[in-house]
């Protein structure tokens, strides 16, 4: 059907979150059509940034620099830490939400099954972190899984000895919901916290 090279870049393409096959196809024939507004463009950032992109030592951020933007932020709240699964969730917050405090990224959750326990996660650091920088809060933002509620419980467990505060974000009906569309736990969760 096509060259190579085109087959090899729809099949790249393909293996990106939220793309399949034909979206990659439809993606490549758009490029292929303006390659020198879209497809030049995008092959040199691409490159740019597997060439400038690092992890940042102290929460786990990627940026460009080290230690990224938010950790060397002067207009941030250095004694408020909001601990997140990935990095996109990271990402997520500071696009949504007005927090100005640190981050710290796990690198995903506690999972028995998976062969993942505390040692794989970014843990002992979150800790360390906690008693040597002046923290007075840490907010657990971790997903409302099984997975997820257990690492948040291991880690306000880790966090006893610190005598900092710990908090969970609030759950439960979100802005614009219709009750009658909510599942179970959701509306569950929301009447236990509700103020």
């Amino acid at each position: 059907m096509t060259g190579r090279e085109i087959d090899n870049l729809i099949k790249l393409l393909a293996r990106l979150p939220g793309l399949g096959p034909r979206s990659a196809r439809r993606a490549v024939l758009q490029m292929l059509k303006k390659p020198e507004t879209l497809m030049l463009p995008l092959a040199k950032a691409l490159e740019d940034t597997a060439h400038a992109m690092t992890t940042c030592h102290v929460c786990g951020n990627i940026d460009v620099t080290d230690p990224c933007h938010i950790c060397a932020g002067t207009d941030r709240q250095h004694d408020m830490i909001c601990v997140v699964e990935e990095v996109q969730d990271l990402w997520a917050l500071e696009r949504g939400s007005s927090f100005k405090g640190l981050y710290h990224v796990l690198g995903g959750t506690l999972s028995p099954l998976d062969g993942v326990g505390p040692d794989d996660l970014r843990i002992d650091q979150l800790v360390t972190r906690v008693r040597e920088t002046g923290v007075n809060e840490v907010i657990l933002a971790t997903n409302l899984t099984v997975d997820g509620q257990t690492t948040a419980h291991y880690i306000t467990e880790r966090l006893v000895e610190t005598g900092v505060k710990v908090t969970r974000l609030a759950h439960g009906v979100p802005v614009g919901g219709e009750l009658d569309y909510l599942d179970d736990g959701t509306l569950t969760a929301a009447l236990r916290a509700r103020s």
